[in-house]
């Protein structure tokens, strides 16, 4: 049975898009995840949602238990994860806004824990393959749903992640452009690399909120300015869920 496993990034947990929803407090090998799974539906599909930060958002990006996370929603039973994350952009033509079905990351982080595997059975090394690490058919349907209701999307995009919870130097924001990022985040690196290890589809839709710091002629990013956007755009991101979960493949 096909079931969907949606990780909801800051502003973007919205517990009101399932029906017959119902929590249940889980625990894994690796601790508690960010707060108590909601089981519901979604046009009849089932989905399993996750609020990263926790409902109140009280958990930082570094403190994230990535690791429980992805276990949990796969000791649930999730067949796929669809990921929400607010972004910013690295590149004048991705505006606040905008929607990015992001296909490469650049791990910029330094003090997680970045594999399941803490230790290899005798002969038996785990090195899981990442030359494409968000799945092909679902960022197809995502860019599908958006084309269909007219959202300024962008096909592909690199994002990059870095630890936080404070935001770029300039030095560091020009750094990652001429790296070839796309957007920046804290967060899709470390999720996607997880859920590539336990073997679960993942793809992540982001929306941009703001040019970061390293654009000289507008104010440095701001918590206050991602708010506003999020107040603006997190429809868009709704939307786009429920009108793509339902199509999702076995």
């Amino acid at each position: 049975m096909t079931r969907i496993g949606i990780i909801g990034g800051s502003g973007l947990d919205n517990p009101d898009i399932l029906e017959d929803a119902h929590d249940q407090i889980v625990s894994t090998l690796w601790g508690h995840p960010s707060a108590a799974l909601k089981h519901g539906k979604i046009a009849g599909a089932e989905v399993v949602l996750l609020a990263r930060h926790g409902r109140e958002h009280t958990i930082p990006p570094t403190q994230v238990n990535y690791r429980a996370n992805i276990q949990a929603l796969k000791d649930a039973g999730c067949t796929h994860i669809l990921a929400t994350t607010a972004v910013g952009s690295l590149r004048e033509d991705i505006g606040r806004g905008d929607l990015v079905i992001i296909d490469q990351f650049i791990d910029f982080t330094k003090q997680r824990a970045m594999s399941f595997h803490e230790s290899f059975a005798p002969h038996h090394p785990v090195h899981t393959a990442m030359a494409e690490p968000f799945d092909y058919a679902l960022r197809s349907l995502l860019i599908d749903v958006c084309n269909q209701n007219g959202y300024r999307v962008h096909r592909t995009g690199t994002v990059v992640t870095i630890e936080g919870p404070r935001f770029s130097t300039r030095a560091e924001s020009r750094m990652f452009r001429a790296w070839g990022a796309d957007v920046i985040n804290m967060s899709i690196a470390t999720e996607a690399s997880l859920a590539n290890e336990a073997g679960i589809p993942y793809a992540a839709v982001a929306m941009s909120t703001d040019y970061d710091c390293w654009k000289t002629d507008e104010e440095p990013v701001s918590w206050d300015s991602i708010l506003e956007v999020f107040n603006t755009n997190a429809k868009k991101v709704t939307t786009l869920l429920i009108q793509a979960i339902p199509r999702v493949a076995p």
